[in-house]
């Protein structure tokens, strides 16, 4: 016969595991229903004219996302190339050179750095590039981006450098191999699908965000030239055509909203893939 404490905490157990199994359903199904919900609006508007055409004129039905989506991939492209070396680097120094004062007060900044909204960003790109210049440009909004992508990318990669055993890093020391050196060609190997991993990741924040880019890149509903000129922006077309009083733009919304989850989502997804599999070869 059990004992009645025992029998007391075996009800408390189930009773929390049912509590735990109930909010995850709940926060599955609200996920679930968000994005059925967007996939039920927008897909129907989806097909390659809306994919590869410039937005009709103002009034006008019909047109395309063309320029937002090349937009959007150069505005991510550039803020990848000026912010996931710096967090890269950065990261590494953390895990490897950070158990100092530095680096706790470089720590603490990163941490700040992530809670901030990123409207916050948007304002310092503005006063900090976009007055200066005195025009909007592809160049202030992928800085803007940047900014929110280094915290990201400098704490993932601490965490997983941090991750690589230490008898690696003494194997390649006791083999007369340069402290650099180890790190270059033993840790950062060993590493690189978790970093590339939190670097997809940072990517799919960013291309998602709006505020940072409205107050920098503005938007624009033609082809851009070059890099020193308002550009289109997935994130701008769905705030500018859901706020517009044209059903046809609404619909028009939804379906960038659609496509802008999809590539959120297959990021993601190649993210995790990409951590989940196996290593290849015979490395460390």
């Amino acid at each position: 016969m059990m004992e009645p404490g025992l029998v007391g905490r075996k009800r408390w157990n189930r009773l929390m595991f049912g509590l735990t199994a109930l909010c995850t359903g709940i926060a599955l199904a609200t996920l679930f229903a968000i994005l059925g919900y967007i996939a039920w609006r927008g897909v129907s508007c989806v097909g390659w004219v809306f994919l590869t055409h410039l937005p009709a004129p103002v009034g006008e039905p019909g047109g395309g996302i063309a320029n937002a989506i090349v937009g959007s991939a150069k505005l991510v492209a550039l803020a990848s190339v000026l912010g996931i070396p710096v967090g890269v680097l950065g990261g590494v120094y953390l895990a490897e050179y950070g158990d100092n004062l530095t680096g706790a007060v470089i720590r603490y900044a990163a941490d700040l750095l992530n809670g901030v909204p990123s409207i916050v960003m948007g304002i310092f790109a503005y006063a900090l590039i976009v007055l200066p210049m005195r025009h909007f440009s592809a160049l202030a909004g992928s800085a803007a981006l940047a900014v929110i992508m280094v915290p990201l990318v400098l704490r993932n990669t601490e965490e997983f450098v941090r991750l690589v055993p230490r008898s690696v890093r003494e194997a390649g020391l006791a083999l007369g191999v340069t402290r650099w050196k180890v790190i270059l060609r033993i840790v950062l190997p060993t590493a690189a699908k978790g970093i590339l991993t939190g670097a997809l990741l940072a990517v799919s924040r960013v291309a998602g965000e709006t505020a940072p880019v409205l107050f920098t890149a503005f938007g624009n509903r033609f082809w851009d030239n070059g890099w020193n000129n308002p550009i289109a922006a997935l994130p701008l077309i769905i705030y500018t055509y859901a706020i517009s009083p044209y059903e046809d733009w609404h619909r028009q919304a939804w379906a960038a909203a659609f496509v802008l989850l999809a590539v959120v989502l297959v990021a993601n997804l190649g993210a995790r893939v990409l951590l989940r599999a196996p290593q290849q070869g015979g490395g460390t």
